[in-house]
């Protein structure tokens, strides 16, 4: 037979692509609905799809599904391919390469407590089961054989079996017995009347001189007798230990203990000057007497305020910045004279965030609390509670007070504050004879960062809400002034006469402005400090800053000396003051010196009296720190002429090998004997105007 032909291999069947036709014809699809309501389906075709045949689309392809992990991969090393499982390690940031390759993955697992049967843990709770059903069966055949065989299992064990006698007795429920009466109501009279205020004082006067005239009265039927009863009572009851000399002589004596206890400490601040000054460029601060009190260990410095009449006195509010531990706060006073023990000492229901002493009422103290309320003190009294307090029906702030300001008496001659708090209001409080009246003097409106200039505001920045104020200060020089910082970082110059709109916007800042103060010599000049770590002079006739000093850290405060017209100080959140001299040097700090460790200062202060150069700083564990600052850091426009011209005359004489005999006198320097009649003040002022004029013209060129 001849050899069957092999049937020629069927070629594999090729994707012919749909041709290319003209119109929708081809790639649409009609089909009518089954039923004359149903909708038509249209079926489109893409040009793309690929035309197979019937038995192409009858081919079959199986799939295996295998029990292997399909994220691991092969991997191959010198010629060989292992299998390698990699995963991203969190820890490392990285892919790394896992050697353990588990083909399992659990889906879903619980604990439960069902046991098998036939498990060993199973028979062994069995068992144990067992065992303790026959404890107790045992322990119930013991009870019958005690009992005798007539008791029964069922019955309740008593405590006394063999004397014991069940009694129950009913007692009769008293009847009750509702009984009513009717009364006729109390006549009721209207009236009604005006009242002023001159009729209240003299019902007053008039009740006043009956009181006496019924004293007088009882003194005169009682005689003799009662005074010497009276005599006799004083000198049983007298207690000398407890009387005021008493303790007017203690406090004598406990101030002498304390002088010599830190005698060291004020012999330095009395005596004690850095000669090393003479030869250094820079200054220093001795650190002196440390305040603290038990009671506000854990507090928080929010106020340090020198006395504005007695130089060695100075309050301190205690409080908390920390907004999610708020609790108690305190209102202390110090002395120099006593560093162990605060000389009044007052508890609040919450922190203490600022206060002010009244410059000519030297006992007068205003205190911002943290819940918006403001209280007036008077420190001489012996109680502690305030003697004019804010409410709510009284106007009080909603938000915290961030700071207190005195002003000079009204035309009535009431004493009157101003305060500002994060509500967006600046308020002036008034002491009337019974209460305090407020006034709202500004509303602070929130302006957009593009508006810079005053009247810039877009017309509806009202709906935005008002700015939360973070400091005030009053000009001294120019009454109507007054600037503000906010949360915001703006400062708005602001005047008492026209409340608004601002007269100014100075926008250098980029966090909430902490402080921002005047300087005490020149009208023009004012500083600010910020939580964006930088201290900035202003000069507030021009919308920039004139110079800018980065701290790197957050400046709690800033204040200016009352000596030097050139000179202030900084405190940080790293515990360092920083003292600057402009005249001396205006890029860099004259002197940065830490004053505590592990804590933060919050609040700095110079004493006002130029006799008593002393700077308290606060931290965030209650402490003040009182600092001496060093000859170089007390410069004025007299101190530093005179020295300019000692040491001048000195060059002089070294260079031509004494004074001559027939050589003039140098003119006397400003303050010296046979100088003529300087102004202090005037020579400040002049100091800071060349300063002001050159720092205009570095800006002119940087421009």
């Amino acid at each position: 037979m001849p050899p069957k032909k092999k049937k020629a291999a069927e070629p594999e069947p090729v994707a012919v692509a749909a041709p290319e036709t003209s119109g929708e014809e081809s790639n649409e699809r009609y089909v009518p609905g089954a039923n004359d309501w149903e909708p038509a389906k249209i079926y489109v075709r893409p040009k793309e799809q690929l035309q197979l045949s019937d038995k192409e689309l009858k081919e079959e392809f199986t799939r295996i599904l295998k029990a292997d992990n399909p994220e691991v991969c092969l991997r191959g090393e010198h010629g060989v391919k292992q299998k390698t499982l990699i995963r991203f390690s969190h820890k490392e940031k990285c892919y790394k390469v896992d050697g353990t390759i588990e083909q399992a993955e659990v889906h879903f697992a619980q604990e439960g407590i069902l046991l098998d049967v036939k498990s060993d843990e199973a028979k062994k709770q069995k068992e144990k089961e067992d065992d303790e059903k026959a404890a107790q069966a045992r322990q119930i055949e013991l009870a019958h054989q005690e009992g005798g065989d007539g008791g029964d299992g069922d019955e309740t064990n008593l405590r006394n079996q063999f004397n014991f006698s069940e009694r129950a007795s009913q007692t009769l429920n008293n009847a009750l017995r509702e009984r009513g009466t009717m009364t006729e109501p109390p006549p009721s009279v209207e009236y009604s009347s005006q009242c002023t205020q001159w009729e209240m004082y003299d019902a007053y006067m008039e009740d006043l001189e009956r009181k006496k005239e019924l004293e007088g009265k009882k003194s005169k039927k009682g005689g003799a007798p009662k005074k010497a009863t009276n005599q006799a009572q004083q000198k049983g009851s007298e207690d000398v230990v407890h009387t005021a000399a008493m303790a007017h002589a203690a406090k004598i004596l406990e101030r002498m203990c304390n002088q010599n206890t830190f005698s060291d400490v004020t012999e330095d601040f009395k005596f004690w000057e850095d000669q090393s000054d003479l030869y250094r460029d820079e200054g220093t601060l001795l650190p002196l007497w440390r305040f603290m009190f038990e009671k506000t260990k854990k507090k928080h410095v929010t106020a340090v305020k020198w006395n504005p009449e007695f130089s060695d006195l100075f309050a301190v509010g205690y409080g908390s910045f920390d907004f999610m531990k708020q609790g108690g706060g305190m209102l202390c006073l110090f002395s120099l004279k006593n560093p162990s023990w605060p000389e009044f000492s007052c508890s609040v229901h919450c922190g203490v965030m600022c206060l002010d002493w009244h410059p000519q009422h030297s006992s007068v103290l205003c205190v911002g609390l943290y819940d918006g309320t403001v209280c007036v003190y008077d420190v001489r009294s012996k109680t502690q509670a305030p003697i004019y307090q804010s409410t709510v029906k009284t106007g009080k702030h909603t938000d915290p007070v961030w700071e207190v300001c005195w002003q000079e008496e009204d035309l009535a001659k009431n004493l009157n504050f101003f305060s500002i708090s994060s509500d967006g209001r600046v308020t002036l409080w008034t002491l009337a004879k019974s209460e305090l009246e407020f006034a709202d003097l500004m509303q602070l409106k929130l302006i957009q960062k593009g508006a810079a200039k005053a009247g810039e505001e877009e017309e509806d920045s009202a709906l935005l809400g008002l700015a939360g104020g973070c400091c005030f200060d009053f000009s001294k020089l120019s009454e109507h002034l007054f600037l503000v910082g906010t949360e915001e970082g703006w400062i708005h110059k602001c005047s008492k006469a026209y409340n608004s709109e601002y007269l100014g916007n100075y926008a250098g800042h980029y966090m909430a402005v902490y402080t921002v103060r005047w300087n005490p010599f020149h009208h023009k000049v004012f500083a600010s400090c910020s939580a964006d770590w930088t201290a900035k002079l202003w000069d507030h006739t021009h919308m920039t800053a004139l110079l800018s000093f980065d701290l790197n850290v957050q400046v709690g405060d800033l204040a200016w000396s009352p000596w030097s017209s050139t000179t202030f100080a900084c405190c940080t959140a790293d515990g360092k003051v920083h003292v600057f001299d402009l005249n001396e040097n205006k890029n860099e700090p004259y002197c940065e010196q830490k004053a505590v460790r592990k804590a933060k200062l919050t609040k700095i202060a110079f004493n006002a009296k130029v006799s008593t150069p002393i700077i308290a700083v606060g931290d965030d564990h209650g402490c003040v720190t009182t600092m001496k600052p060093s000859p170089n850091l007390r410069w004025n426009a007299i101190t530093k002429a005179e020295a300019e011209a000692k040491a001048k005359a000195d060059a002089e004489a070294n260079a031509a090998g004494g004074p001559r005999k027939a050589a003039k006198k140098a003119a006397p320097a400003p303050g010296e004997e046979g100088a003529a009649a300087v102004d202090p003040r005037q020579l400040e002022i002049q100091k800071f105007d060349k300063l002001l004029e050159q720092a205009h013209k570095n800006q002119i060129h940087s421009e």
